[in-house]
């Protein structure tokens, strides 16, 4: 089996990071790529054979990808690598703008788990979509390209802050105030207070929201009412950097879990071309990081709807019983990160059973806390079989834990797929500096992760 080259993988993957800072920015940009490379949306298949590429998109945000294999589905179910691109961040509440002492903000709502500090002092951006009432949409990308704006969140400087630094952590910053700065310039009429001229007293300009809502119209044609129907995020700005003078880390916000996503994708684009016996199949969901709820997410019907839509153009016939047989026959690597031993920290680690930078994809048995909840827990059968993929492949790979027990613990789509009765492992990319809006992975555990993922479609 080849592969390609780890520095042209981590290039495009880098590239990919600095394009795909949003679900939606991730799901186009997938879906430009698949189309690349042959893959059609299933709408345009009335049969499937061996060999044809299909997807199947929903809300412009989760997609999955096959490749059609020589086994009839409902005989031999698929394999899938399943990942999530969507990331901890600050969304946009409905009614976004405030003004307050002067200045007008974005009010915001914190999507995913997050240290609020984290984010103060950062430069942001701002992504999303914006839909007038006739249906018809302004894409919102400000931040990244040469020239933009940025936005930020101010933290009080050091000399007046003896009280807040008395604080805990999280008490500090109020998670209501996590509002980045939007709109600063005055009206024409300035307020003078205390007296005549400057001496006498302190001039204000009191910022109102009407400039800033002018600057919307005539900068994207929406009214005010418009971000009634927006979906609006908040994201560090700036694109991903190689981190230290042997450039062997990578640094960028979203590698969770863009990182093992994206080595699903392109496991997937570089076996397009080969016909597998059982069918190779992705998927890029949404909605991960706060539960998998919704339309988008993992607890969602989607992945067994696209699943009957496969059987259908295979049988044309998609009984119930022939889809839950495929599913129950299918197997899953879970395609999500897990966390490396940082040396400043060394009391979370589960000693002899954390990931290392450096040692390769790690694959975890189970998550959840300290009880194993809300993990898959996974059987011993299917990880001798990946146990015996990764070595014909020649990949990198380390057993590991979420941390000690008693210390946190967390989950990923894996359950929501087990309970299909599918065979599932949680294999993903270490990680340090986890749902920062900075994150950090090594170049060669991207690399043996997008091997790992590889070796398991062509098996």
């Amino acid at each position: 089996m080849t592969y390609r080259p780890q520095e042209d993988y981590c290039g495009e993957y880098m590239r990919y990071l600095g394009v795909a800072k949003t679900a939606r920015r991730s799901y186009a940009e997938s879906v430009r790529l698949l189309a690349a490379r042959g893959f059609r949306d299933i709408d345009s298949f009335k049969t499937l054979k061996a060999g044809d590429k299909v997807y199947r998109g929903y809300e412009d945000r989760t997609v999955m990808a096959a490749v059609i294999g020589k086994k009839r589905i409902a005989e031999a179910g698929l394999k899938v690598v399943g990942g999530h691109t969507d990331a901890p961040r600050l969304d946009l509440k409905p009614r976004p703008l405030y003004e307050k002492g002067g200045c007008v903000y974005f009010d915001c709502h914190i999507y995913g788990g997050i240290k609020k500090y984290q984010w103060l002092t950062l430069p942001l951006a701002l992504y999303g979509r914006i839909v007038r009432r006739d249906g018809s949409f302004v894409d919102v990308a400000v931040g990244d390209n040469p020239g933009d704006p940025v936005f930020m969140i101010s933290d009080i400087l050091p000399h007046l802050g003896k009280d807040q630094a008395k604080k805990t952590r999280d008490e500090f910053f109020e998670a209501e105030d996590l509002d980045p700065v939007a709109w600063t310039t005055p009206g024409e009429k300035l307020e003078r207070k205390g007296g005549v001229g400057d001496e006498g007293g302190a001039r204000t300009g009191a910022a109102d929201r009407k400039g800033l809502v002018a600057y919307l119209k005539k900068a994207y044609r929406v009214e005010e009412e418009d971000l009634l129907s927006a979906e609006l995020e908040i994201v560090p700005a700036g694109l991903p950097r190689e981190v230290g003078f042997d450039r062997a880390l990578i640094t960028g916000y979203g590698h969770d879990d863009r990182v093992c996503s994206f080595a699903g994708l392109q496991a997937l684009l570089d076996a397009a071309d080969d016909v597998p016996d059982v069918t190779a199949s992705i998927l890029m969901c949404d909605k991960e990081e706060i539960g998998s709820m919704g339309s988008t997410g993992m607890q969602s019907s989607f992945f067994e709807n696209t699943v009957a839509e496969l059987i259908e153009r295979q049988e044309k016939n998609a009984r119930d019983i022939l889809v839950r047989r495929a599913l129950e026959r299918s197997t899953m690597l879970s395609a999500d990160v897990t966390a490396a031993a940082d040396p400043h920290f060394p009391d979370v680690d589960s000693t002899g059973n954390e990931a290392r930078l450096h040692g390769g994809v790690a694959a975890s048995k189970y998550t959840g806390g300290t009880s194993k909840g809300g993990a898959s827990d996974c059987g011993p059968e299917f990880i001798a079989k990946i146990r015996d993929i990764l070595a014909k492949g020649d990949v990198r790979w380390q057993m590991a834990e979420l941390g000690k027990m008693e210390k946190g613990g967390g989950g990923t789509i894996s359950q929501y797929m087990a309970r299909f009765g599918m065979k599932v492992l949680d294999m993903g990319t270490p990680m340090w500096n986890m749902h920062a809006p900075w994150e950090i992975v090594s170049k060669s555990d991207c690399y043996q992760t997008y091997r790992a993922y590889s070796a398991y479609l062509r098996s």
